[in-house]
């Protein structure tokens, strides 16, 4: 499994780039953020998903881990391709899209082209459920019966693809706001807003 690409770009094209490494060209799918900064020549390092298939390879390439560990998630859900979790990743920062999930707003995941409104249910069904397992799991690990401990918040985040540190110091930072309820959903939440200004 190639894991990731660091090399020259060699071409851009309108979805796609070409990564040149070591003589090889690598066809590389991207968020159009990313396109529209690669420049040929310049050098670019992306984490990438590699898909095999009998008929097909293919490389979908991310700036971080998150992204591609978002993209991971997404392709857990019934009817969400490459091309289509490639399209929700890169339509806006992944901290957003998963407070958009967790806050079941339907809107924000319909205004990505190609998502409708039955595919747009079916995400925030599947993702939320997800999150709310990985919550349970930590809170029988912490013996927590009340209110959402620092273990709940972070095994959450990990399952939304954040590194352990990062949930880590998102979750202090959850925790420490009194504002917040007490319950999973609020400290991820509050969470995933502390991670969006990063």
């Amino acid at each position: 499994m190639i894991a990731s690409v660091e090399g020259k770009v060699g071409a851009v094209a309108f979805d796609s780039l070409v990564i040149e490494v070591g003589g090889i060209g690598y066809r590389v799918f991207a968020a159009p953020a990313i396109l529209s900064t690669a420049q040929p020549g310049s050098t670019v390092k992306l984490h990438t998903y590699h898909l095999v298939r009998e008929d097909l390879q293919s490389l979908f390439g991310f700036r971080t881990t998150e992204d591609l560990g978002f993209f991971n998630l997404l392709l857990t859900v019934t009817g969400v391709g490459p091309k289509v979790a490639l399209a929700i990743v890169g339509s806006r920062p992944t901290p957003d899209l998963q407070l958009a999930i967790m806050a079941q707003d339907q809107a924000v995941l319909v205004s990505i082209p190609g998502i409708g409104r039955k595919l747009a249910d079916r995400i925030i069904f599947e993702l939320k459920e997800k999150v709310a397992a990985a919550g349970i799991a930590a809170s029988t690990l912490a013996g927590s019966g009340i209110g959402a401990s620092e273990s709940e918040v972070v095994g959450a985040l990990q399952a939304l693809g954040y590194s352990l540190a990062e949930a880590r110091e998102a979750s202090r930072i959850a925790l420490s706001d009194t504002k917040i309820g007490g319950t999973l959903e609020d400290r991820v939440k509050a969470a995933l807003r502390s991670l969006l200004r990063d």
